[in-house]
């Protein structure tokens, strides 16, 4: 809405005012910001101990981690979903329960499907518990052209497996831990759908 309204508004102007070369543009630009922001329904039926996408893309990695650096901070497996900005930038959450740390953290940006990104750029990181006090992580991380996180959960929230919980703008990865032992069943270079694709099942 902060990009369409006003996008509506300029080529509404710019068509009164007899500019088209002008309007055109700006109507295409509008169309497509329209394009970028779609909230489309998603819906799962995936039994409790399934962990969804977090974000719609591509896999561009899936590998187990040590506890150096790591937001779990004990060993795990690290998935990265990339988002173009033609996937859907609406993040859901992968599991229920309790959202216990948020933080955000300033950095570079990189493009988001460089590894390089998961450490330097610019990023908000959630740690979740479930009701069988097993942690996971997911991290949204800005990309080269993403300048805005978004992120509409709080510390203590009690949130639901599919349930949004923010948006990147225009293009941007997010990374997620999860215990190490947990059995995956994402490929790697597979497209996912937020809320919807299994990821994998809690151990």
């Amino acid at each position: 809405m902060p990009f369409i309204l006003p996008g509506i508004a300029i080529t509404f102007l710019l068509y009164y005012f007899k500019l088209p070369y002008l309007a055109f543009p700006a109507a295409l630009l509008t169309l497509f910001s329209v394009y970028f922001f779609r909230d489309p329904r998603r819906v799962s039926d995936a039994r409790a101990d399934a962990v969804l996408a977090p974000a719609d893309g591509t896999v561009i990695s899936v590998k187990e981690i040590d506890n150096d650096r790591n937001p779990l901070g004990e060993p795990a497996v690290k998935t990265s979903i990339f988002m173009s900005v033609f996937n859907v930038h609406i993040n859901r959450i992968p599991v229920s329960g309790t959202i216990r740390q948020i933080t955000h953290r300033p950095g570079k940006f990189f493009a988001a499907n460089l590894e390089k990104a998961s450490e330097q750029n610019e990023s908000n990181r959630i740690l979740m518990e479930t009701k069988d006090s097993r942690r996971i992580a997911f991290i949204q991380i800005a990309g080269l052209i993403a300048r805005r996180i978004a992120c509409w959960v709080e510390e203590r929230e009690q949130a639901s497996a599919g349930q949004r919980f923010g948006l990147i703008r225009f293009g941007s990865r997010v990374d997620l831990y999860l215990p190490l032992g947990s059995r995956m069943v994402i490929e790697l270079h597979q497209r996912v759908k937020a809320g919807e694709t299994i990821i994998g099942y809690l151990s």
